[in-house]
């Protein structure tokens, strides 16, 4: 299978290519490579490398810098994926898009399935949401894969974070009251191979780690973890505060626990986040 990748620098672009099938061709694309929010360019380099399929992983992040930079966001997560659309469609090619659990309010308090009504908080969300909904208008059999609180070996992410400040300090305020599934990068790249190795049916995918945490529960396991192989000589203090206590520009939802019934029931299990974890820090400390 030939495969074109967009955002291959980020940490599921990444976890993506260690992942590749023998016998799969990956062109890994970044913005530096192919610019998604051009048109002309996105179709020219998909008649070039005439894929079999597109797997999007760019997408601009920055969930409180969306906030202010409200074109470039909807430039990279609205525009982007509904050019590689227009191109997968004209080129007979699969598309599988990620998108993400701030689709959803976080009002819920059972885990929301892909059928659950949305209601993004900020512009991140909103314009993730929009990107879903031109992708599905242009090719309907794309499969629109939502995930959360993403970790890896790669980038930056809250993994990272933790164990820089646990190296400064001794104790450490973390918000107890947003819960979700942390979901290691590895699995979602994963997950999205299998969907393409079983040529699955289009529409949208819920995709997360196994168990739900606060953000207060995934630091401790993180510095649990840390300490036993040793990249901490000490674990922090963790004080549970609430989101009032940490104020940031964009609101984040609440609650974003994703069923994974749909994706199970096609044989594809939810992210072991713990195991990922382990690999994760082992890969840290390795290359220290």
């Amino acid at each position: 299978m030939k495969v074109l990748l967009t955002g291959a620098k980020g940490q599921l672009g990444n976890c993506f290519q260690d992942r590749l099938p023998a016998g799969w061709q990956v062109w890994a694309t970044d913005a530096d490579v192919l610019d998604i929010t051009d048109l002309e360019k996105v179709k020219a380099a998909v008649a070039e490398f005439q894929p079999d399929a597109i797997v999007n992983a760019a997408a601009y992040t920055a969930v409180d810098k969306a906030e202010q930079d409200r074109e470039l966001a909807a430039l990279i997560n609205v525009v982007g994926p509904k050019n590689l659309a227009l191109a997968a469609k004209e080129a007979g090619a699969r598309l599988v898009h990620v998108s993400t659990d701030y689709v959803f309010d976080g009002k819920a308090s059972v885990a929301y399935s892909e059928t659950d009504a949305t209601n993004p908080l900020g512009v991140y969300g909103q314009t993730k949401l929009d990107g879903e909904i031109a992708v599905a208008e242009v090719l309907p059999a794309s499969l629109i894969v939502r995930t959360a609180w993403v970790f890896s070996e790669y980038g930056n992410n809250f993994v990272k974070t933790m164990l820089r400040l646990a190296k400064d300090r001794d104790s450490l305020g973390i918000v107890a009251d947003q819960r979700g599934c942390p979901t290691y990068a590895g699995d979602i790249a994963q997950a999205i191979i299998d969907l393409l190795q079983q040529n699955a049916e289009g529409g949208v995918y819920h995709f997360c780690g196994d168990k739900e945490v606060s953000w207060s529960d995934f630091a401790k396991s993180i510095f649990t973890h840390a300490h036993q192989l040793q990249l901490l000589s000490k674990v922090p203090q963790v004080t549970e505060i609430t989101t009032a206590d940490y104020p940031t520009p964009a609101e984040r939802p609440q609650y974003s626990t994703l069923s994974c019934r749909k994706i199970n029931a096609a044989g594809i299990a939810s992210s072991a986040w713990e195991e990922g974890l382990h690999k994760v820090l082992i890969d840290i400390k390795n290359n220290q």
